[in-house]
């Protein structure tokens, strides 16, 4: 079966993106991003059921998932053992995006491993037409934008198997995400 690697817009930057199941398309992002293999894949998911598909969800994921999701958001989870053995992590980071597009791609791939496009460690490219020129060879689809409002600012990364740490700012501050998860 060929791997299928896709470019799509979503609600912070556009993701280039292969299902979470599909070993060698998660291998071509690393390639074609020469993205470190240490540097792990966010998964994005249309839905809770999608995420218990894939990781543990404790009680503070889903007071963070009721605030916060769909939207910028980035939560790191315990993974399941079918995604253990696809993507190699002990943990994933999850996310639902808030807009539209996207969550009709994923309601019909599944949850997909996706990054931002761009050469790792460079400024994202969320300009459709920049990207269509330089990833048109390399991967099966590019996915125009639909005219929904987007952020150019990623996504807030915070890892909850542990005491909570934030791996990356984002759209969401830490004190908002403490707040939530102080609250009953």
């Amino acid at each position: 079966m060929k791997s299928n690697v896709i470019i799509f817009p979503t609600d912070t930057v556009y993701g280039i993106g292969a299902s979470v199941y599909d070993q060698d398309g998660i291998r071509r992002i690393y390639e074609i991003k020469h993205r470190p293999l240490n540097k792990p894949l966010a998964v994005l998911c249309s839905s809770v059921e999608q995420i218990e598909e894939i990781a543990y969800l404790t009680d503070d994921a889903r007071k963070l998932i009721k605030a916060f999701l769909p939207g910028a958001l980035t939560i790191i989870l315990r993974s399941k053992d079918k995604i253990k053995e696809s993507m190699g992590l002990e943990t994933i980071g999850v996310r639902i995006p808030n807009y539209k597009l996207a969550l009709e791609i994923l309601e019909h791939n599944g949850p997909m491993a996706t990054t931002s496009v761009n050469e790792s460690g460079a400024p994202s490219i969320n300009n459709y037409d920049e990207i269509k020129e330089d990833y048109d060879d390399l991967v099966e689809v590019i996915i125009p934008p639909s005219g929904e409002k987007t952020s150019s600012l990623a996504s807030t990364v915070v890892d909850i198997t542990g005491e909570v740490k934030l791996l990356r700012q984002g759209a969401i501050s830490l004190s908002d995400i403490q707040n939530v998860l102080r609250s009953e």
